[in-house]
């Protein structure tokens, strides 16, 4: 961010002060319009392009999911690898009807497919366009197809609706394997399409998949030239390594696609807690070690540092131009405790993924055109509250690891519901080739333009 100066120290510099000031704000700021449009901006050739691109999406991961586990964790004076991404701004989230209207508050379908494809759409919908309903090419479909590795990192299934948004193009979100296509007729073989989303992600090929939804993949293919097998054979047919835990990660070989599924869907969390109740609760402190976690659940830190691994091997075996690769990493239950109004569940995973941009970060030190970016695709329910407010849903007070209370508010949904997304503004936070870009206030599908000119994709 700018610094104000100092009055007089700064007058005393005179007019070699001033120009220097001019040129430095001509070097670093971008008008609001250059990434946006419906593409998101076009490849800027004038600035340095980036060889690896990490992106990692905290999703829920508002303000306030932020602030309290920063103020939890490292304490109200302390920070957190996210926050010492130099480069900082702030991005718009709202998704649209049908008819290209605001809908002020949107879904991680909707807002994973608005930077994966520069598009705005339906919540649900991804990676297809409003209206028309017609797939729109993704960052990680560009990347792939112009020579870069690509991978997707997440604690949720690997078929859910934030990696989704990179690897497939679908009417609902819900369409996750064969057996769920209901909301989807025109996406299956038989009405036209190219199948479900983990149908579309392996046909897709990245090189590393990482996350939940062996259900998913055991599912039966119904249609097309893998009939009669389930997803996870479809995979195995097109080169996947398959592992389902960290010493399987740990053995996997770069030579060949790696698809890890560590959990039936979502990857449980890594802490519980008591959750927030009518009335608030007793103060209480966040259990570090889940006991329903099984052994040998990678957390999302190692299944980054392994991503990152194996996406460098295969840059450095095949890719003699050079050409690094484009790596989605999502914190996914931040959001699904959020829902559930579960402080804990949402402050443990919120560290869970700032130790996954802390790995990245000490990536990109070893590998200087390395871009990171850290954002979310919407706000959520939790706010930090004064510890004797009264508040109209649920709440729960928490001992900080300084010691003192910090309570916790969830009120935008019925006290006995869950609770809802909001139509905040998110942080953008990024380090490295064209960090520069996210300064300022953008819409979400701004940051498509980002990650396109940063690779220099066509």
């Amino acid at each position: 961010m700018t610094r104000r100066a100092n009055g007089p120290a700064w007058r005393a510099q005179g007019r070699r002060g001033v120009v220097a000031c001019t040129v430095l704000l001509t070097l670093v700021t971008v008008p609001a319009s250059s990434a946006s449009g419906p593409d998101g901006g076009r490849p800027d050739r004038g600035q340095e392009t980036a060889q690896n691109v990490i992106l990692l999406v905290g999703d829920g991961m508002g303000d306030s999911e932020i602030t309290a586990a920063r103020d939890y964790t490292v304490g109200a004076g302390g920070r957190l690898a996210m926050d010492r991404l130099p480069m900082t701004g702030t991005s718009l989230t709202h998704s649209v009807d049908e008819r290209g209207r605001p809908d002020y508050v949107t879904d991680s379908a909707a807002g994973a497919s608005a930077w994966a494809t520069g598009h705005k759409t339906v919540n649900g919908r991804v990676s297809k366009t409003a209206g028309t309903n017609r797939p729109v090419p993704t960052v990680l479909e560009l990347a792939r197809h112009q020579g870069y590795a690509v991978g997707s990192v997440t604690t949720e299934s690997v078929a859910d609706a934030t990696p989704a948004a990179l690897t497939a193009h679908v009417t609902d979100r819900s369409c996750k394997g064969p057996a769920d296509m209901a909301a989807c007729p025109a996406d299956t073989r038989a009405g036209g399409g190219t199948g479900s989303i983990a149908e579309q992600t392996v046909a897709l090929r990245p090189d590393v998949l990482l996350g939940g939804g062996t259900d998913v993949f055991a599912q039966t293919v119904t249609d097309g030239p893998h009939q009669g097998r389930t997803v996870l054979d479809q995979a195995r047919a097109g080169g996947y390594q398959v592992v389902r835990d960290s010493a399987g990660l740990k053995a996997a070989r770069p030579g060949q696609p790696v698809l890890g599924l560590f959990a039936p869907a979502a990857l449980p969390v890594e802490w519980t807690g008591a959750p927030a109740a009518v009335g608030g609760t007793r103060p209480q402190r966040c259990a570090v070690h889940n006991p329903a976690r099984p052994a040998g659940t990678p957390t999302l830190e190692e299944s980054t540092r392994a991503a990152l691994d194996l996406l460098t091997a295969r840059r450095e075996r095949s890719r003699p131009d050079g050409k690094g690769f484009f790596l989605q990493v999502e914190g996914a239950s931040i959001d699904d405790r959020s829902h559930d109004a579960d402080p804990c569940g949402q402050i443990g995973e919120t560290r869970a993924f700032d130790r996954a941009v802390a790995a990245a970060l000490a990536y990109a030190d070893a590998h200087p055109r390395t871009l990171v970016i850290v954002t979310a695709d919407h706000g959520h329910a939790g706010q930090v509250l004064p510890v004797d407010a009264r508040s109209p849903g649920r709440s729960s007070t928490l001992i900080t690891d300084e010691g003192a209370l910090m309570q916790l508010g969830y009120a935008s949904g019925a006290p006995d519901d869950v609770q809802e997304h909001t139509g905040v503004q998110v942080r953008v936070a990024a380090r490295g080739p064209q960090a520069h870009r996210v300064l300022g206030v953008h819409d979400n599908t701004a940051l498509f333009g980002t990650l396109r000119s940063a690779l220099g994709l066509r």
